[in-house]
C-alpha cells in the first residue's frame, strides 16, 4: 500500500508540474503563432530546433555514436536565418521555399560527410555525418515548414489548427489511455500507450478540427477584432468549407503525430533513457514536447501547397 501510496503522489506531482509548464507555455506560442512578425517565428523555431537537436545529437552518443555538433548546429542556423531573411520578401512562395527545402536537405550530407574527412578515426565519420544529416531532416525541416506555413494566406489560421488538433490528441489519449487502456499498442516501444487511447486521440482531433473549421469565419472575425490576426491570416469565405476532407485531413494528421510520439520513443528506448531532456518541467525535454509535430507538421504543410497549386 505505502509503495501504491508513493508511486501515486509520484504520479501526481508529474501531473501538476505538466499542467504549469503547459498554463504558462501555451499562451506565449498561440501569441507567437498568430501575432508575431514571421522573422520573429523563425528565429524561435530556430531556437526551438537547436534545443531539440542538441537533446537529439545527446542521444545519439548513447548508440556509440560521436556526432558534430557544431557544424550541425551552424547549418540549423543558417537555414533559419536565410528563413527569416526571406520572409521579409512578401508571401514566400511554396514553390521558393520547396527549392530552399531541396537545397538544404541535398547539401546536408555533402557538407557532413566533407566534415567528416578531417576526423581522425575514419571509421566514425559516415555514422557521425548521418546522425547530423538526420537531425538536421528529423528537425529542422518540419520546423521551418512549420515557419512557411505560417506566412501563407490563412497561415495563423492554419498553425493554429495543427497545434489544437496535436494537443487535444495527445491530451485524449494520455487521460483514456491512463484510465481506459487495456490494450497495448506498441508494448517493446512504448509499454504505456493502448489502442483506446489512440482512438480516443483520433476522436478528439476530428471534434476539434470539426469545430475549428465549421466555426472558421465567427473565429477568424473574433481574433482580428481582437488585433491577434491581421486579415490575411484568417479564413474568411462566407462559403462553409467541405467537413469531408477536413476530417480526413484532421485523422491523417492524428495519426501522423501518433506516428511522431512512436518514434520519438523508440529512439530513446533504444537509448535507454526516459525522457530527451529536462529542460520543461513535467515534459521532459523539447523532443518530448515537440515530436508529434515533427511528423504532423509536414503533413499539413504539403496539403496547404496542394491547394495553392490547385
Amino acid at each position: 500500500m505505502v509503495i501504491i501510496a508513493r508511486s501515486f503522489h509520484r504520479t501526481e506531482k508529474i501531473l501538476l508540474k505538466r499542467i504549469a509548464t503547459a498554463v504558462v507555455l501555451i499562451p506565449i506560442v498561440l501569441v507567437l503563432i498568430l501575432r508575431a512578425p514571421v522573422p520573429v517565428l523563425a528565429g524561435v523555431a530556430g531556437i526551438i530546433a537547436l534545443i531539440t537537436i542538441h537533446e537529439f545529437l545527446k542521444l545519439t552518443e548513447s548508440y556509440g555514436v560521436q556526432p558534430m555538433p557544431l557544424p550541425t548546429y551552424i547549418l540549423t542556423a543558417a537555414f533559419f536565418v536565410v528563413l527569416g531573411i526571406a520572409s521579409d520578401v512578401p508571401l514566400l512562395s511554396t514553390g521558393q521555399f520547396l527549392v530552399m527545402l531541396a537545397f538544404a536537405a541535398a547539401v546536408a550530407p555533402f557538407l557532413f560527410l566533407t566534415r567528416a574527412m578531417r576526423g581522425e578515426d575514419l571509421r566514425a565519420g559516415y555514422p557521425a555525418a548521418a546522425a547530423s544529416v538526420f537531425a538536421f531532416s528529423y528537425i529542422a525541416l518540419p520546423m521551418g515548414m512549420l515557419v512557411q506555413l505560417r506566412q501563407q494566406a490563412a497561415g495563423a489560421f492554419y498553425v493554429l489548427y495543427l497545434l489544437l488538433v496535436v494537443w487535444a490528441g495527445d491530451i485524449f489519449a494520455y487521460f483514456v489511455g491512463k484510465s481506459m487502456g487495456r490494450h497495448l499498442m506498441a508494448p517493446r516501444i512504448s509499454p504505456k500507450k493502448t489502442w483506446e487511447g489512440a482512438v480516443a486521440s483520433v476522436v478528439a482531433s476530428v471534434a476539434v478540427g470539426w469545430t475549428l473549421f465549421h466555426y472558421a469565419l465567427p473565429l477568424s472575425s473574433n481574433m482580428l477584432r481582437m488585433g491577434l490576426i491581421q486579415r490575411r491570416d484568417g479564413l474568411f469565405g462566407l462559403e462553409q468549407p467541405a467537413m469531408g476532407p477536413i476530417i480526413a485531413l484532421t485523422i491523417i494528421l492524428n495519426i501522423a503525430a501518433q506516428l511522431g510520439d512512436l518514434v520519438e520513443s523508440l529512439i530513446k528506448r533504444g537509448a535507454r533513457v526516459k525522457d530527451s531532456g529536462a529542460i520543461l518541467p513535467g515534459h521532459g525535454g523539447m523532443l518530448d514536447r515537440i515530436d508529434a509535430m515533427l511528423f504532423a507538421a509536414p503533413v499539413l504543410w504539403y496539403y496547404v501547397a496542394w491547394r495553392i497549386v490547385q
